[in-house]
């Protein structure tokens, strides 16, 4: 059995991955060669160090109360909000809007922009982020947009959650929230009250 080698195209010589003359070239730098007593030498101290960068940039501002997809902590609003998105919505607006929206009116317009080649994001988005400039809270874990676009149902649980957990329960309405608020404060008696003869 004959060994075929690979030859040259244009020489017609054999190609065995040495060079022709038997010696490969010298290393580029002079720093790796040998020294006298067989030791080669360390390479020389770099005074580059690596900077870790974040290529995200860190979230501000505070946590939200529950998560974007903890729908199951209130189930009733869950429900209610996978049924009747455009109520939940007319809820959070009267709240944050400290009345001057009404729910009746929030939820016509919502109802009204969703057929609209589902644009109710836009308006659901606006007060996503109104909310979030009350309470400082963190744009996560989407853009305002984006929650509104893929989960719209489960983004208006979460606003729902967020309100009810700081004492503005949106069921209640803006009226029914100020009424609670002047009670409580009527149930509480003044400290450092003294008897006056």
């Amino acid at each position: 059995m004959t060994r075929v080698e690979d030859t040259d195209q244009h020489t017609g010589a054999p190609v065995t991955g040495q060079p022709a003359n038997g010696l490969y070239p010298p290393p580029a730098s002079s720093q790796y060669q040998p020294q006298a007593n067989g030791t080669y030498p360390s390479p020389a101290p770099s005074s580059y160090q690596p900077q870790v960068v974040n290529q995200y940039p860190a979230h501000i501002g505070n946590p939200w109360s529950t998560g974007l997809f903890d729908c199951q902590l209130d189930q009733t609003n869950a429900i209610m909000t996978t049924l009747f998105p455009c109520l939940t919505f007319g809820q959070i607006a009267e709240v944050l809007d400290e009345g001057e929206m009404t729910c009746p009116m929030g939820s016509f317009i919502y109802l009204l922009l969703t057929p609209a080649l589902l644009s109710n994001w836009l308006f659901g988005s606006k007060y996503r982020a109104k909310l979030r400039r009350k309470y400082n809270l963190v744009e996560a874990p989407y853009a305002d947009a984006i929650s509104h676009i893929i989960c719209p149902c489960c983004s208006l649980s979460q606003e729902y959650r967020e309100l009810k957990i700081r004492g503005l329960d949106p069921a209640l309405g803006w009226n029914g929230i100020l009424a609670q608020q002047s009670r409580m404060q009527n149930q509480n008696p003044p400290q450092y009250q003294t008897m006056s003869m």
